[in-house]
């Protein structure tokens, strides 16, 4: 267990004997120094809580000693007691004008001592207390300041391809439409339109995920929406999310990938937040899985809580990736460039579980298989 450290700086040995008498009874770690430089040059070492200066010195006197303790930085907040035979109001000025933080008259009295000692270790405490804080609010704004960033630069080098893409590919059709479309034959015109719709789709998508990002993630309180949820029990949560999966499935042609194994229960989201977290799973699940190979969904009741899992067997997900995941963050970008997205999804499901006091978790092998958990509160 450490003690406060206590410095005594006096040039009377004796002094450091009668110091240490009168706090004998209290549980103190006592240092001495015989004169100002030595003891400066030990504060590194002792680190001391409180220090006890003798005014009246040989060479440096204890004035000078506590001008330049205090005017080190990271020693000017040691609480300084000087020690002193003075009576005049001029001298016992000096003493706090130097930066004393407090001084007791010659001869020394031992509860006066201890009283004093006690409320400048108490001064020390706070202060300590305050410079942890503050250090660990630097750290937090460093890390936030680092998120930042990182977000800022996904965010630059996704955003413009992202929205780009879709917005080139319409306007270049009706481009085209306007120049040639009475060159064109039907099944050429048809064809043409189909892709701009794909286009339009693809910025609806991308439009959606950003309202629901902004709504979910930066502003909204789903606890709050929790309290409104529809209570029209013949729409069902199962059937919600049964409806969800199949939409997504079908933009991919593989609704008969889909396995479904769903207890037929009520949880307290909002239908349209439990619609949102399949659309987001499943486009994911879909998007990085092969034709063919299987999703499953599933839940389960653990300890009151509904638990709803979706599996997929495709791309997988390496544990600094799991571990990374957040707005804006697309992993290995450059090589599945054609799938496109902004990273938004994982993230979106993950505050809107976390906003509902539910449990977000991913486990993955990478380039085997990936199976999203959420836990999920029950109605009442």
């Amino acid at each position: 267990m450490n003690f406060p450290s206590i410095l005594v700086i006096d040039d009377e040995v004796n002094n450091f004997d009668i110091i240490e008498a009168l706090l004998s009874n209290q549980e103190y770690d006592l240092h001495y120094a015989f004169d100002g430089q030595n003891a400066i040059n030990s504060l590194s070492i002792l680190q001391p809580d409180v220090i006890l200066l003798d005014v009246m010195m040989p060479g440096m006197d204890g004035m000078e000693v506590c001008r330049l303790i205090k005017s080190m930085p990271e020693y000017q907040f040691i609480p300084i007691i000087m020690i002193t035979a003075l009576t005049a109001k001029e001298d016992l000025s000096r003493c706090l004008q130097a930066g004393a933080n407090d001084f007791i008259s010659k001869p020394v009295n031992g509860i006066e001592l201890c009283a004093r000692v006690n409320s400048m270790l108490r001064i020390k405490q706070q202060y300590d207390q305050i410079k942890t804080l503050s250090q660990l609010q630097i750290n937090t704004i460093d890390i936030l300041q680092k998120n930042l960033n990182e977000l800022r630069g996904n965010l630059f080098s996704s955003l413009p391809h992202e929205f780009n893409t879709p917005l080139n590919g319409i306007s270049g059709i009706i481009d085209m439409l306007l120049l040639d479309h009475t060159n064109m034959s039907h099944e050429e015109v048809q064809e043409l339109l189909e892709i701009a719709q794909e286009s339009s789709q693809r910025l609806e998508n991308l439009t959606r995920k950003f309202l629901n990002y902004t709504l979910e993630v930066v502003g909204h309180n789903a606890n709050i929406a929790a309290s409104n949820i529809i209570s029209d029990q013949q729409i069902s949560d199962q059937s919600v999310i049964f409806k969800s999966a199949q939409k997504q499935a079908q933009k991919f042609h593989r609704i008969d990938d889909l396995v479904f194994n769903l207890l037929n229960c009520h949880i307290a989201v909002n239908p349209q937040h439990l619609q949102c977290i399949i659309e987001e799973l499943l486009e994911n699940a879909l998007q990085f899985s092969s034709t063919g190979t299987s999703i499953e969904i599933s839940s389960t009741l653990i300890d009151n809580m509904l638990q709803l899992s979706i599996s997929d067997h495709g791309r997988g997900m390496t544990e600094e990736q799991i571990a990374n995941v957040g707005a804006f963050m697309q992993f290995e970008r450059k090589a599945y460039e054609q799938q496109g997205g902004v990273g938004l999804g994982l993230k979106i499901v993950q505050t809107i579980t976390e906003n509902y006091g539910g449990v977000f978790s991913i486990s993955s092998s990478y380039h085997q298989a990936t199976t999203v958990c959420l836990t999920l509160p029950l109605a009442a």
